[in-house]
C-alpha cells in the first residue's frame, strides 16, 4: 500500500496572524501595514435589485480586516442594502458571510460612515450591493492590516512544517486535500478502508490490467461511507470486485479528499499544539540545545493524542 499526494491543502489551519498573535510580534507602523481595496467605488450608484451591484474582491488570508460603508446621500425614499461575501479560491462560488451584512442605509441614515469587522477564515472578500427607491451615493472599502515582521517567510514556513508533523503524527488530513491510495490486490471483503480521515469523497477508483491498460471502475458500484472512524469504500449490493488480473504491483488506485475541510473546522486542540510546536521552533532553532529542556504537561503530544489515528 502507498499514499500519493495529488493536491496540497490549499490553506493553513493556522493563519500567519495568528501564529504572531501567539508569539507576541510586534509590527511595524500602522501607515506600513494597512492597505485598502475599493470594493465599490464611491459613486451615485443607480437602482440595483437583490444584490446584483458586485463589488471588487480583495485578498485578507492573513490580515486584520476592517470594512468601511461611506454612505452619501440617498436619492428621495431610496435604500442601500450591502453585504458581504467569501470564498476560499477564484473559482469557488461566493457565499454570505454570517453577521456580514451591514445595516440598511435610508434617508434617515444617510451621509454616514459604518464599519463591519471580518472575521473569518477565506482568502477572498467583497461586497455586493442591493439600492432601491433611487440611485444613492456610497462606497465600500475594505481595509487590511497586515502583522508584519522581518520573520514573515520563516514562520510561514513553520506554519506549514508543524501541520505536516502533525498530520503525520495523527495519520490524519486536516484541511481539505486530495490523496491517491495505490494498492495491489482487491480485498478478500466487501470494503476498503481509506487512510487519513476524515474523509470527504472518493474521486474515482481505476484499477490496471497486465497490460498496463487503466479503466475506471463505475461509481455506482460502490459506495462511499465517510460516517465511520475511517472512511471506507464498500460494495453496492450484489456488486463483487472486478475480476481482471491485475498488474503485478500498485493496480488499484482510489482518488480520494480528505480533511476537517477549511480552517474554522480543525479542532481547537490541534490547533493549540500547533501554535505550542511553533513556538518551541520559533524559539529554538539549532538542531540541539545547552539548556535542559522538559516537555510541558498537556503540551504538543498529549493535544494531538486527543485525536490521533493510532497506526496497526
Amino acid at each position: 500500500m502507498a499514499l500519493k499526494l495529488i493536491t496540497a491543502p490549499a490553506v493553513e489551519p493556522l493563519t500567519l496572524a495568528e501564529v504572531k498573535q501567539h508569539l507576541r510580534l510586534d509590527s511595524g507602523s500602522l501607515a506600513d501595514d494597512t492597505t485598502s481595496v475599493q470594493s465599490i467605488v464611491t459613486a451615485s450608484h443607480a437602482i440595483a435589485a437583490a444584490y446584483s451591484l458586485e463589488g471588487t474582491a480583495g485578498d485578507v488570508l492573513g490580515y486584520q480586516v476592517l470594512v468601511v460603508l461611506d454612505a452619501g446621500a440617498n436619492g428621495t425614499s431610496g435604500t442601500v442594502d450591502v453585504k458581504l461575501q467569501e470564498r476560499d479560491t477564484t473559482t469557488a462560488t461566493w457565499t454570505d458571510v454570517v453577521s456580514g451584512a451591514f445595516t440598511q442605509v435610508t434617508e434617515a441614515t444617510d451621509n454616514a460612515t459604518y464599519e463591519l469587522d471580518y472575521s473569518g477564515n477565506k482568502q477572498y472578500l467583497r461586497a455586493v450591493a442591493t439600492v432601491a427607491g433611487a440611485a444613492c451615493i456610497f462606497g465600500v472599502t475594505i481595509q487590511k492590516v497586515a502583522v508584519y515582521s522581518s520573520e514573515d517567510t520563516l514562520i510561514t514556513a513553520l506554519i506549514q512544517a508543524a501541520r505536516e508533523y502533525a498530520e503525520g503524527y495523527l495519520n490524519r488530513a486536516l484541511c481539505t486535500q486530495t490523496w491517491e491510495l495505490v494498492i495491489d490486490d482487491w480485498p478478500s471483503g466487501d470494503y476498503i478502508e481509506i487512510p487519513l480521515p476524515p474523509l470527504q469523497s472518493v474521486t474515482d477508483i481505476k484499477h490496471k490490467d497486465t497490460a498496463g491498460v487503466e479503466s475506471t471502475w463505475a461509481a455506482a458500484n460502490y459506495i462511499v461511507d465517510t460516517d465511520s472512524f475511517l472512511g471506507r469504500v464498500v460494495l453496492a449490493y450484489g456488486i463483487t470486485w472486478p475480476t481482471t488480473t491485475l498488474y503485478p504491483a500498485g493496480g488499484i488506485r482510489i482518488k480520494f479528499v480528505a480533511g476537517y475541510g477549511t480552517a474554522a473546522s480543525v479542532p481547537q486542540t490541534i490547533k493549540q499544539a500547533l501554535l505550542l510546536l511553533i513556538a518551541t521552533w520559533y524559539e529554538n532553532r539549532e538542531g540541539i540545545s545547552e539548556r535542559s529542556m522538559q516537555e510541558i504537561p498537556f503540551a504538543v503530544k498529549a493535544l494531538l493524542g486527543i485525536n490521533r489515528v493510532m497506526p496497526i
